[in-house]
């Protein structure tokens, strides 16, 4: 297919910041390992731009039909006080942004054996290679080629390959998740493009918590800080596995009663709580009865503030997931973690051990509804409008449609 389509490009100045050591393979291609350490003065711009064509026999060529704006895509235009972009991971420009989407495939490279056009379809953002020796361990969410600068065959999709705030976007079979079930299940094609578009997202949550920490047993108590759109997914596959209870910490007006539409028997603004006096860990220890979270899912980005409302109400054997990004160093007393049998642990990305399949299932199934959170939509020529309202954190999610 030829032509052109509208797709909203990321720029910024190649600008290293004093005392950052560039290696020479970012100097040479522009991937850089943190962004916030490299790229000044960014912007993004809604242009027209050739449509892309498949060049590799296991290609596919998508036409999006939705695709949400992450807290990622906002961060990469927010600055901080010296014009620095805000993101601190893997990022090259420019790039077209966005890596939460579904759609259409419109056409097929010649060695794609189960994809075919007119499959409604959604696609994993980390870009692996499979032949590395962390991929081959399994953990194809810290791929060596993927971050490695020196590689431009692999990284992460709206981050240093163009990605799906387009009309058109181009990727590998390998990464392609069909959604003809969901479709199925609502009987409406747009619900299920949007739900589709939320897969990704989704599986954030579901690979941290059941990937990763290994879940839970259905009756647990779990508590989920920030009510972003990771934390609603959080609190939605809390809700299926059968916890017992769900306690959900979030500042946001419109986040708190989300929350709760998403399944969190209890929200808790911690400035309201604050102002009467109570920490958040009191709190945890009254609706648990004394006995503490069983898990506890940061997905706020401030683990700083967190941990040690965390280390506080902790059930004996209680697992903490950490999801949400900061570059911050952490207080955290590890005798605490001894004497209550705790484990911490980190996750990245959602790719691999049949995430992608498991959340489509949960979908289908009508166990969790992600649409829920969707409160703004906008066409792609209204792209930098929807930005301008995602700056102001008072969505759940907002989604663009092509």
């Amino acid at each position: 297919m030829s032509g052109k389509m509208l797709a909203l490009v990321l720029y910024a100045d190649f600008v290293p910041r004093q005392g950052y050591k560039l290696s020479e393979a970012e100097l040479k291609t522009h991937k850089i390992r943190e962004g916030n350490k490299v790229w000044k003065n960014p912007r993004i711009s809604l242009e027209e731009r050739p449509i892309p064509q498949i060049t590799k026999p296991d290609e596919v060529l998508i036409r999006v039909k939705a695709v949400g704006i992450c807290g990622s895509d906002l961060h990469f235009v927010e600055t901080d006080e010296d014009g620095y972009m805000i993101y601190p991971g893997l990022v090259r420009t420019p790039v077209v942004i966005g890596h939460e989407f579904s759609g259409i495939v419109e056409e097929v490279g010649s060695g794609v054996k189960n994809i075919k056009p007119g499959d409604m379809v959604t696609s994993e953002e980390m870009l692996w290679c499979g032949t590395c020796d962390a991929c081959r361990y399994g953990y194809v969410n810290h791929c060596v080629r993927l971050n490695d600068p020196s590689d431009m065959e692999f990284g992460e999709l709206g981050f240093t390959h163009d990605g799906a705030m387009a009309e058109y976007v181009v990727v590998r079979e390998r990464y392609v998740w069909k959604i003809d079930a969901i479709r199925e299940a609502v009987g409406s094609d747009e619900k299920a493009f949007e739900a589709g578009s939320l897969v990704e997202p989704t599986s954030v949550s579901y690979h941290a918590m059941f990937n990763r920490a290994g879940g839970f047993k259905p009756g647990a108590y779990v508590v989920v800080w920030g009510a972003g759109p990771i934390g609603l997914a959080a609190i939605a596959l809390a809700k299926a596995a059968g916890a017992g209870k769900v306690i959900a910490f979030e500042i946001s007006p419109i986040r708190k009663e989300l929350a709760k539409v998403m399944g969190a028997d209890y929200v808790f603004d911690p400035m309201e709580l604050e102002k009467k006096g109570v920490e958040p860990w009191e709190r945890i220890m009254d609706v648990t009865g004394g006995e503490g979270a069983d898990m506890h899912v940061e997905a706020a980005g401030a683990p700083h503030v967190i941990v040690p409302q965390m280390l506080k109400s902790l059930a004996v054997g209680a697992k903490i997931v950490q999801i949400g990004r900061a570059p911050k160093e952490v207080p955290m007393y590890l005798e605490i973690l001894q004497v209550r049998r705790v484990q911490v642990f980190g996750s990245q990305g959602h790719s691999g051990w049949g995430t992608f399949k498991n959340v489509i299932r949960l979908m289908a199934s009508g166990k969790i509804d992600m649409t829920k959170i969707i409160t703004s939509r906008f066409k792609l020529s209204k792209a930098l409008e929807a930005f301008e309202r995602g700056h102001k954190r008072i969505d759940g999610k907002i989604t663009i449609k092509p």
